[in-house]
């Protein structure tokens, strides 16, 4: 089976490699960790967390999961944290006392709010950061910077190899546990099948006594009259078209669940076709024990449509 679910998660992390330079742009020795979860979703939806400084790593993650993944909604998220030898912590003074001027503004035209504190104006994102004391500037900076994206994009690699992995085992449980559902809808449809078989006799009975009713009805029908109510109890009754509909059904899923790509939306669309069958066999059936079969099938569709919601 080929199957690949669209629920999975995984996780790589390492640490970036100090430059040559010692001057990287980023703290020496910082470590990183890449997290990427998928659950099931119409299209490919990627949401993306970077740490400050790491705008530059958007477009190609983006397209470093477009290449493994073709539906879902994807999270990835980046953490990186530096090491604590070799920095200092580098205040923005700029973005500290506009936010401090915006705070003293705010408490002489609100004197109902708290005052700002200044623990809270640092906390805020971009006002205090570690960062190496001897950030490098020029060429040298960008070419460490190149350095240390190729770095993380190759971690990056590493946990969309593991998210692959795991979309693939769910898949393989997948096609075990629709493989089974599918076993099921064909025993219920030999069993419809079978029932099926007894209902001519069951349909010339209901006509002899439609027919007994209709003599007793003046003027009396025609016979014209009487070959439409026949021929409108026997299509009524037939579901041989249905069952037969059912049985390439299911051997299409088969098909599918063996077939290499991406056919989710194919087996979901396939299951709209099977819950149509049974529907109509539900509808046409004259008997309650052939009514039963047929919800006991649109029970396991729905069940099948269920799990099918989840590949990709």
């Amino acid at each position: 089976m080929t199957v690949v679910s669209m629920t999975g998660f995984a996780r790589a992390q390492g640490r970036l490699e100090v430059s040559q330079e010692g001057a990287s742009g980023e703290s020496p020795g910082a470590s990183w960790i890449w997290e990427v979860r998928s659950v099931n979703g119409r299209g490919l939806d990627v949401r993306m967390r970077l740490p400050q400084g790491f705008e530059s790593l958007d477009g190609p993650a983006r397209a470093a999961v477009a290449r493994h993944v073709v539906r879902g909604n994807v999270s990835l998220t980046l953490q990186v944290e530096a090491a604590r030898d070799g920095t200092a912590c580098v205040v923005n003074q700029v973005l500290l006392e506009s936010l401090a001027t915006l705070a003293t503004d705010l408490a002489r035209r609100h004197p109902d709010l708290a005052p700002a504190r200044i623990d809270g104006l640092m906390g805020l994102r971009g006002v205090l950061d570690l960062a190496n004391t001897e950030v490098a500037t020029g060429p040298e900076a960008e070419a460490a910077r190149a350095r240390r994206d190729e770095a993380l994009l190759a971690g990056l690699e590493q946990a969309m190899d593991g998210l692959s992995a795991a979309r693939r085992a769910e898949g393989a449980r997948l096609a075990d546990v629709l493989t089974g559902i599918l076993d099921q809808i064909d025993t219920l449809r030999a069993r419809a099948g079978a029932l099926a078989a007894t209902q001519p006799e069951a349909l010339r009975e209901r006509l002899r006594q439609q027919v007994a009713a209709l003599l007793d009805v003046t003027p009396m029908p025609s016979e014209e009259r009487l070959h439409q109510e026949a021929a409108i109890l026997a299509v009524k009754a037939d579901v041989r078209e249905e069952l037969d509909r059912l049985s390439a059904h299911i051997g299409a899923a088969r098909d599918l669940l063996a077939t290499e790509g991406v056919v989710g939306r194919r087996l979901d669309f396939l299951c709209q076709e099977f819950n149509r069958e049974a529907n109509t066999l539900c509808s046409k059936s004259t008997d309650s024990d052939l009514t039963a079969l047929g919800l006991a099938l649109k029970a396991a569709i729905d069940q099948l449509r269920e799990h099918v919601q989840n590949i990709e």
